[in-house]
């Protein structure tokens, strides 16, 4: 097997195997239904959490989805990055699926969050050069909002539940590390300080912890096929704890991957190299 989608469960400390399949498989959300949405080969499925296999979904003309996709708050839509002509842009769909409607026709964009209200998106870009930066804009499209200026590589937002913080990771102390900022880009704060290579933060949304992906010293960007760990820290970034070790990065947890409850989240491990 090369793709292992499993479930944490804060109370007991274990983790449980929901699906293992020959694919890559990338990146579960957690739907308020109770089912998972992940993607693979380009497109999008949807996995029962009673009777678990991949199930595709509908997404039309968008048959080069990566793995920057999502819920609204209200679970009523799927919102998913799409290969293009121009790059990756942000598309919003029924959540069972149909024609994608685009959000915004900038290149590239990948999503990352949804603030809570429902008004806003957030997601990494890049606009004019290489350099990738946290973008803003409201959730059935519009003017944009940057919100970072290329202090360094940022990427990763995601909204906390009471939308009063963006938590990203941004390398702009030398390495990536994990920070938080206003939703209207002031107040930027780096949460803590260490020498692991860190992505993806995901604050629960009970408002308990945010999750993140740690990769060892020296790693550049967030490629696949490492040996990493998934890290809990209260909001404030004490009390970090280990409740994973795993070979994975690129596709364990790029976007939000919470149970509705924050009682536990989905992740993906893979094969390590030299046995997929």
């Amino acid at each position: 097997m090369r793709s292992f989608l499993e479930i944490h469960d804060l109370a007991s400390g274990e983790t449980r195997l929901v699906l293992a399949t020959e694919r890559l498989i990338e990146a579960p959300n957690w739907h308020p239904g109770g089912w998972l949405l992940v993607n693979g080969d380009g497109r999008l499925f949807r996995v029962p959490l009673d009777a678990p296999d991949l199930h595709p979904l509908d997404t039309g003309f968008a048959v080069r989805c990566n793995n920057d996709h999502g819920f609204s708050p209200d679970g009523t839509q799927i919102i998913l990055s799409s290969h293009t002509g121009r790059g990756s842009e942000i598309f919003v769909m029924p959540v069972a699926g149909g024609v994608p409607e685009p959000v915004t026709r900038n290149a590239p964009s990948w999503w990352h969050g949804w603030s809570p209200d429902g008004a806003r998106i957030v997601y990494a870009a890049a606009r004019g050069g290489p350099r990738v930066d946290i973008w803003s804009c409201p959730a059935g499209g519009g003017e944009e909002r940057r919100l970072t200026f290329g202090e360094g590589h940022s990427d990763g937002p995601d909204y906390a539940p009471g939308g009063d913080w963006i938590y990203y990771n941004c390398d702009r102390t030398g390495h990536e590390q994990i920070w938080r900022m206003r939703p209207d880009g002031t107040g930027h704060e780096q949460v803590f300080a260490d020498r692991f290579v860190n992505w993806f933060p995901h604050p629960s949304p009970d408002g308990r912890h945010v999750l993140y992906l740690a990769y060892p010293e020296g790693t550049e960007g967030h490629p696949r096929d490492r040996q990493v760990a998934l890290v809990l820290m209260d909001p404030d970034g004490g009390n970090r704890r280990t409740v994973a070790a795993f070979n994975g990065g690129q596709g364990s947890i790029n976007v939000p991957c919470w149970a509705p409850d924050g009682t536990a989240f989905a992740f993906m491990r893979y094969a390590a190299p030299e046995t997929a």
